[in-house]
């Protein structure tokens, strides 16, 4: 490896295993576990090896900033951990050129005892920082954390969000060259997930720092990251842009079937349950309305009056939009079983795959059915074919608009159109 090499992160036939014990009775004292070795004494256990991670090969650039995504039990996590240095790997070697830091678990190096000015000095010194870097870093960590009035305050008494706060801002404020962040994120509320999206940002564009990110938020990986890497069965089945990794992940759901949990498996107090729900068409031209329909039965007592509602949810797992059938004056019945169906006028959903998920309430939550089922939307000429490739067709809907040529419309007055008017609807 050259001084003035570009890798940050140089990954070889890794691999980790573990090893799962069937059949193993626990005891609670030493003398159940010798009666036991004598009433058994020709016992032998049955161990399985399971594969976290196997063969995984990565090189990741100084300034990368690379998603990691998969399903859960994919290796994300094990990976982090590696890098870490938290578990070593059963096979294969890492070489890390710059110090790490990471931010793998809610408050993660912190002494519960001590305050977190305390907390701070102790996380730099782990991340190998000399006080005096600590010392020049010391303001803009606890402004960014917002934890001022709790800075003396023992940090068992902080909140789940103060924790994750504090460690963020301790992570990506002590400079290290690598910086590693797992789901963690989720904890904090949406305004310090934007603060942190925007300090990798900072650190990895500005500042040159790598960054590994572990997220099931798709929209946070398309807008952040540069690079995706998609684990399935402790395998890199891809590595390459942000948006090919994303594209894989929302296909691996299509791919293992709509596995839906019975009525009785579901959330909800169960009263009344969805018992079927499907598209009238799979694929809908994007100018056409997009038609749902669903059957409910009941399972216990009628409860009066019900509403439905329903998210539309895109490839990105982002909830384009709640339709509330309280809106429109829509009530179930208490009929046994009763069929109902939802219209989305178009053109207003973008060209995409989308699901759906149901919910009855009545106001509480009487069944949750998601991923009911699932549609297509196809373009509507000439969109986007007339589109620039430097993405000017961003948006998630088309919404409810016109162009008009000539003067606007005053509110009140009848609309009236040139005949050579251009109108886009």
């Amino acid at each position: 490896m050259t001084a003035n090499s570009d890798i940050a992160i140089r990954i070889r036939g890794l691999g980790k295993a573990y090893r799962i014990v069937h059949g193993q009775e626990k005891h609670t004292t030493l003398g159940e576990a010798i009666a036991h070795r004598i009433r058994h004494p020709f016992q032998r256990l049955e161990r399985e090896t399971f594969w976290a991670l196997k063969d995984v090969d990565l090189d990741i650039k100084k300034g990368d900033v690379v998603g990691i995504i998969g399903r859960n039990g994919a290796g994300k996590s094990t990976l982090l951990k590696i890098l870490s240095r938290i578990t070593e790997p059963t096979t294969g070697e890492v070489d890390l050129y710059g110090r790490v830091g990471s931010l793998l678990e809610v408050g993660t190096g912190f002494h519960p005892e001590l305050t977190g000015r305390e907390n701070i000095f102790l996380n730099g010194a782990i991340l190998g920082m000399k006080r005096r870097e600590i010392l020049r870093q010391f303001d803009a960590i606890v402004e960014f954390a917002g934890v001022e009035k709790f800075l003396d305050t023992p940090v068992k008494r902080y909140s789940s969000g103060m924790y994750v706060r504090l460690a963020f801002a301790v992570a990506a404020h002590l400079n290290p060259e690598i910086l590693l962040v797992d789901e963690v994120l989720a904890v904090g509320d949406a305004e310090f997930q934007k603060k942190c999206l925007g300090k990798m940002k900072e650190v990895s564009t500005q500042q040159g720092r790598t960054v590994l990110f572990v997220s099931h938020n798709m929209q946070s990986i398309a807008l952040l990251c540069t690079s995706g890497a998609f684990l399935a069965s402790g395998r890199v089945t891809y590595f390459g842009d942000a948006a090919g990794a994303v594209e894989r992940y929302t296909k691996s759901f299509a791919a293992s079937g709509n596995t839906q949990r019975a009525p009785t498996q579901r959330p909800g107090t169960g009263e009344y349950r969805f018992t079927s729900a499907w598209p009238e068409k799979q694929v809908f031209d994007g100018a056409e309305p997009i038609v749902v329909r669903f059957r409910v039965e009941r399972f216990r007592a009628p409860l009066g009056r019900m509403h439905v509602s329903a998210h539309i949810v895109n490839e990105m797992g982002a909830i384009i939009v709640q339709c509330d059938s309280r809106l429109k004056g829509f009530w179930l019945d208490d009929s046994e079983k009763s069929e109902g169906f939802l219209t989305i006028r178009g053109p207003w959903l973008r060209p995409g795959e989308y699901r759906v998920d149901l919910f009855i309430c009545a106001p509480g939550l009487i069944d949750v059915f998601e991923d009911a089922c699932r549609f297509t939307v196809s373009p509507v000429l000439p969109y986007p074919y007339s589109c620039s490739p430097d993405g000017y067709d961003r948006g998630c809907v088309f919404g409810d608009y016109d162009w008009h040529s000539g003067e606007p419309v005053e509110p009140g007055r009848p609309e009236h159109v040139p005949p050579d008017a251009a109108t886009v609807k």
